[in-house]
């Protein structure tokens, strides 16, 4: 794993405006195609097989979280645990998540969270990255098969559906997140679908039929939303999420795996395991080191890096929360950036990478996104 100095093409702020990527240039540049990292087919083997490896424990963890009852362990509240056993135990479909790993191309990926309820930079790792890569570099590949993945997976979860219309919801203030449901809202419609997407504020309740509606008043049989499951179960409509038959994607089993507790179970059952590091709920345990995480923190907000006196710490709103220790180990240098991997599954599948990087060693939400191509291993002869 590399990080190579590129040319960036002339009329790149274009190029991605087209692609709907047009939260380029937030923050200062989140977009940055000067550079991108440059990897073997052996190391996105590896990345591939970690990401299909832990997927599997961690939905085999939300059955054992049910089975044994561990939501108390989680501080899951009493009042959401009957939805999120039901949405498991009738399978409602999953879409997608994103792991971020530690990796330096060398040891072993290491889980540092799973984003499984409303992961986002997917548009410039699905799209924006692949027009990057066909212009720049068209010898090279990608781990990327994002977009032909989504829609497969839309197509299966239509036949999940009673109808096939479907409302796609986010947020109204965030650029990010109504383009990325404008993009998912694309490749629903490519798998079969009628869509509608809307701000999640305007979904309201019919107390008559038991329904949501949208805002002219028309049902919502299946709504994606990219509105966290947690902010969810507290609004004024959380009571009757119940009572509704409403397809709801991500899942509420997902709002488990989505829960940095989750890091601590997966260590308690599967210790040693080559892509887990040393994860403990009630403390750091024997860990030297330690990156102290809010159970339902978001964007690098609230994380505390303890390494003896030196304690490394963002602000936040979560700080009131329960947490999760987790043993630090301390990302990957590259040329003074600390790049992250962004390490998608669809469905079930590995489907594709982003990375983003760093000076600083907490990511956060300016965090910059770089691109990626992946060259043939060459052999020793």
């Amino acid at each position: 794993m590399h990080r190579r100095v590129r040319q960036p093409r002339a009329d790149w702020p274009a190029q991605l405006d087209r692609v709907g990527v047009t939260y380029h240039s937030l923050d200062g540049g989140y977009w940055r195609e000067d550079v991108a990292y440059e990897l073997s087919e052996t190391q996105v083997d590896d990345l591939a097989s970690a990401t299909s490896s832990l997927h599997r424990l961690c939905v085999e963890a939300v059955e054992r979280i049910i089975r044994e009852d561990r939501f108390a362990d989680l501080h899951i509240p009493e009042q959401w645990r009957a939805r999120i056993i039901d949405s498991y135990e009738r399978q409602e479909p999953s879409l997608y998540g994103r792991f971020d790993f530690w990796y330096d191309g060398i040891g072993s990926p290491k889980l540092l969270e799973y984003n499984a309820d409303t992961p986002t930079s997917l548009l410039e790792a699905a799209v924006g990255q692949w027009g990057w890569l066909r212009e720049t570099c068209p010898e090279a590949d990608q781990f990327n098969s994002l977009h032909e993945r989504l829609i497969g997976q839309w197509r299966a979860i239509r036949r999940r559906a009673s109808n096939d219309l479907l409302h796609l919801a986010c947020l109204d203030g965030s650029d990010e997140d109504r383009q990325t449901v404008t993009y998912l809202a694309d490749t629903a419609n490519q798998a079969g679908w009628r869509v509608q997407t809307l701000p999640i504020e305007q979904i309201g309740w019919e107390p008559e039929r038991r329904r949501f509606v949208d805002h002219r008043n028309e049902p919502i049989s299946a709504l994606f939303k990219l509105y966290p499951w947690e902010w969810m179960c507290q609004d004024a409509f959380a009571a009757e999420l119940p009572r509704s038959s409403m397809m709801v994607l991500e899942p509420a089993w997902k709002q488990v795996l989505s829960h940095k507790g989750l890091l601590a179970l997966l260590w308690e059952w599967y210790p040693d395991h080559p892509n887990l590091l040393p994860a403990f709920l009630s403390g750091p345990g024997d860990c030297a080191a330690y990156v102290k995480k809010p159970f339902w923190s978001r964007e690098g907000a609230n994380i505390s890096i303890v390494n003896g006196d030196q304690v490394l710490t963002t602000a936040g709103p979560y700080d009131a929360q329960l947490s999760v220790y987790q043993q630090y180990m301390p990302l990957p240098v590259f040329e003074g950036w600390h790049p992250v991997i962004g390490s998608w599954v669809v469905g079930d599948e590995p489907a594709g990478m982003g990375i983003r990087e760093d000076r600083e060693l907490i990511h956060g939400n300016q965090s910059r996104f770089v691109p990626h191509f992946v060259v043939k291993d060459v052999l020793n002869t």
